[in-house]
């Protein structure tokens, strides 16, 4: 059982490659570790006293869900209040963070075509957020 109070968890809409998959998670995670650094665990050292960089000091979990499902758990999260990443079809076209940021803007946020999202907060509200998605299998 976990000892966690909240969740960090990503959806994935299950028609992406799985290249795609990887690189929305690794995208989507890291605005959660911006925004909540508190998250974040101590650094890691292995026996030979090499050092390597922190990690998340809880499970990530990750979900899947059809296009529906993304389009409502962006709206159950904007409803709660929840500060949560996103990623949208647009930005598997663009190269650099300025041009995915005016991809984002150029949209309104009920026409997004969401490729995934990650959200932190409270368990009992992230599981609200994700209903319908299922495990990431």
């Amino acid at each position: 059982m976990s000892s966690f109070d909240t969740k960090i968890a990503v959806l994935l809409r299950d028609d992406l490659a799985s290249w795609q998959r990887l690189n929305v998670t690794a995208f989507l995670v890291s605005g959660i570790a911006h925004v909540t650094p508190e998250l974040m665990g101590e650094p890691y050292a292995d026996a030979d006293g090499t050092e390597y960089l922190p990690m998340f000091g809880q499970p990530v979990l990750v979900f899947s869900g059809s296009a529906d499902v993304l389009t409502a758990a962006h709206a159950r999260a904007l409803g709660r209040g929840l500060r949560f990443s996103i990623f949208t079809d647009e930005l598997f076209h663009t190269g650099n963070d300025a041009d995915n940021r005016a991809a984002v803007r150029a949209v309104p946020g009920e026409k997004l075509v969401l490729a995934g999202l990650a959200v932190h907060g409270p368990k009992n509200g992230v599981d609200k957020i994700l209903k319908g998605a299922s495990l990431h299998g």
